[in-house]
């Protein structure tokens, strides 16, 4: 006989998982591209092809990779430090690290602004060394950086926490070297965190708005992204090259994230 349970059970819970996820991912997904659609494919292309669109996508992949790829080395090393080692304010430190999580971005924008301005504080002593970040596309990577360290910390934190520290002291009873021991015990245990992390940390840069529109200045064919084009397109109610841009950051990015987790999927199955 079987059991009753107490919880409802996989059918209920999975139609109503299957709902929420269809009202809201799916049809807001599917709505827009099924807009685009109703495009011809010369308006279409003429849309996504322009100069100008071209230069936003070359800035906001680009730009969104570089600081993924920054937060993956830095991250991990904040990580490693929140975990491994005791100090001082390390609840305070630990809990800086969620602060793009709860800074309106808007607001962090105008902070980076204030921060890397020519007057500004930092900004300031960088002119000096002839180097310029606000209103520049390094501007647009110091932003990016910042609002995705923490989908790369919180991603490795747990994993490190797991991976007891009795493995790198038998690595190093058994004569390896430090190198050879994150190469050979660490890393391994770490990839599949990592990767997952950089995906995370990429995504969530490619679709940034608000603290990259304050920094950025906005010029055309240099340090305009693509989420600004846009919101440009929609406020001059062309609303169809608007969703046409969508489409293609959405597909773009729909794929880069298939092929990371690929790679995920590669590693643990190497790992095992």
């Amino acid at each position: 006989m079987r059991q009753r349970q107490v919880i409802p059970g996989f059918g209920l819970t999975m139609g109503f998982s299957l709902l929420y996820l269809g009202f809201i991912l799916l049809v807001p997904v599917a709505s827009l591209l099924l807009y685009t659609a109703t495009m011809s494919w010369a308006d279409f292309w003429a849309a996504v092809s322009h100069p100008q669109v071209l230069a936003s996508y070359r800035l906001s992949f680009g730009a969104s990779l570089l600081a993924a790829t920054i937060n993956l080395l830095f991250g991990a090393l904040v990580a490693w430090v929140l975990v491994r080692y005791r100090f001082p304010g390390k609840k305070l430190v630990d809990a800086l690290v969620d602060l793009p999580f709860a800074l309106p971005t808007a607001v962090a924008g105008i902070a980076l602004v204030t921060l890397y301005a020519s007057s500004g504080w930092v900004g300031q002593y960088l002119n000096l060394l002839g180097i310029k970040l606000a209103y520049a596309q390094l501007g647009v990577v110091v932003a990016l950086t910042y609002i995705g360290l923490p989908f790369v910390v919180r991603t490795v934190q747990p994993v490190l926490e797991d991976l007891e520290a009795e493995r790198e002291e038998a690595s190093a009873s058994l004569g390896a070297g430090r190198f050879t021991t994150v190469r050979r015990v660490i890393l391994p245990a770490l990839l599949p965190a990592l990767l997952t992390g950089y995906a995370l940390a990429f995504a969530r840069a490619v679709g940034e708005y608000g603290s990259v529109v304050f920094i950025s200045g906005n010029m055309p064919y240099r340090t305009e992204i693509t989420p600004l084009l846009i919101v440009s397109k929609a406020e001059q109610y062309d609303y169809q090259g608007a969703a046409a841009i969508g489409s293609v950051m959405l597909l773009a990015a729909f794929a880069l994230l298939v092929l990371i987790n690929g790679l995920q999927w590669w590693t643990q199955r190497t790992s095992r």
